[in-house]
């Protein structure tokens, strides 16, 4: 490998201004591992859905051909990184191995059969980025990828997904996994892989903090897509019984989703929507300052790939209380008396309303905020993250 380091990024993730929290944690990633580097090179691909009706496909797939390599102009991104965003027409598939060859087949079409010049590529989502990134790497190049999708056992699922998926770990230098669930899951299915497996997070904001701890834990922030997996439902009415107790007591829903409508009745139907603020999805960059100004993380989600959110609270000296939905566990493993309180999943919201009795009583006094935050910032603040990588790529000292 050449003294100089450049590296480029292949992700089907990457925050747009109609999307600006989508892949925000690759973002995140490059402004991590930047200082040091000599040059970033970001490749997002951008899925989009078209038709699978045979003429109409081929007469856009000969359109995407000859249109897609004149769409090869960088623009200016983040840690001075240069970014390159290629639309990839899929025909409309439920398979994931149909969607990760258009992936590498369009990244081939827009570099006009050249491959990546870095000799370094970090590829987030295997199955989309990393394929697409081994199949355009120049030969003698290491790809290293970064898996963090919470869709990826329905994936495994797929025969011709798990092959691919198999293939891909084959050729690759090594993986990274965002959090424990996923670790367990690859080291069960590909056992014979383990040996290129690695653990490292998504890194975190450690920038913003509060000035003071907050007095009292009356208002609560949900930082969480309205979507099954997230239980607001739950939430909502866990809610509602804390809050027949104290009349105070207000609930921040931060994020979008499907089950808004469905959401916003409800809490009419338990007499709590003066209390419960619905504010949409909110840019990546102000979530600090909203962590700052909430007395309390409220994550009522079934299971995580890592506990983004809750690191981000504990990050801006916000005590949490979450459910242990694997990402959680794995970051409040031996802090999460300090940091707030655990809830195991279960269905009945009387659970997490207890829960958050038994912390009102103990806080602030059997809590240890500024330790919960020193050991998570030891793990996944920006300079961690980043020097644990150039460890892996490089052979860089700890």
């Amino acid at each position: 490998m050449n003294a100089r380091r450049h590296v480029a990024v292949v992700t089907p993730w990457y925050p747009d201004a109609q999307r600006p929290y989508r892949g925000s944690f690759v973002q995140a990633m490059i402004e991590a591992v930047a200082p040091g580097l000599d040059q970033i090179d970001v490749y997002h691909l951008d899925g989009w859905a078209v038709t699978r009706e045979p003429a109409k496909l081929e007469r856009v797939r000969e359109l995407q051909r000859r249109l897609l390599p004149r769409a090869l102009a960088p623009a200016p991104a983040v840690a001075g990184a240069r970014l390159y965003r290629l639309p990839a027409v899929i025909e409309r598939s439920r398979e994931h191995a149909v969607h990760a060859r258009r992936y590498a087949e369009w990244l081939g079409v827009a570099l006009g059969g050249k491959p990546i010049e870095a000799d370094l590529i970090h590829a987030h989502v295997p199955m989309y980025g990393g394929y697409a990134a081994l199949e355009n790497a120049r030969p003698g190049a290491r790809v290293y990828l970064t898996e963090h999708s919470s869709f990826l056992e329905d994936l495994l699922a797929q025969p011709d997904a798990r092959a691919l998926y198999d293939e891909i770990l084959d050729r690759c230098a090594g993986l990274f996994v965002v959090g424990e669930p996923l670790h367990r899951l690859i080291e069960e299915v590909f056992p014979h892989h383990v040996g290129k497996l690695a653990y490292i997070a998504n890194p975190i904001d450690f920038a913003v903090q509060r000035p003071e701890p907050p007095m009292a834990l009356r208002r609560w922030l949900s930082v969480a897509g309205l979507i099954e997996r997230k239980r607001i439902d739950y939430l909502l009415r866990a809610f509602a019984d804390c809050r027949a107790e104290d009349p105070g007591l207000t609930l921040t829903l931060a994020g979008e989703g499907e089950l808004r409508r469905k959401l916003l009745a409800l809490a009419g139907e338990l007499g709590v929507e003066d209390a419960v603020d619905f504010i949409g999805a909110v840019e990546p960059g102000d979530i600090p300052g909203l962590m700052a100004d909430h007395d309390l993380l409220v994550h009522t989600s079934r299971h995580e790939t890592f506990g983004v959110v809750v690191v981000e609270a504990l990050a801006a000296g916000t005590p949490v209380l979450v459910t242990r939905s694997g990402g959680s566990d794995q970051v409040l493993e031996d802090i999460d008396d300090d940091a707030g309180q655990l809830v195991d999943v279960v269905d009945d919201p009387s659970a997490f309303a207890d829960a958050y009795r038994s912390l009102r009583d103990r806080y602030p006094g059997k809590t240890d905020l500024p330790r919960a935050r020193d050991h998570l910032r030891a793990k996944y603040s920006y300079d961690a993250v980043g020097a644990h990588h150039h460890r892996i790529w490089f052979g860089d000292p700890s």
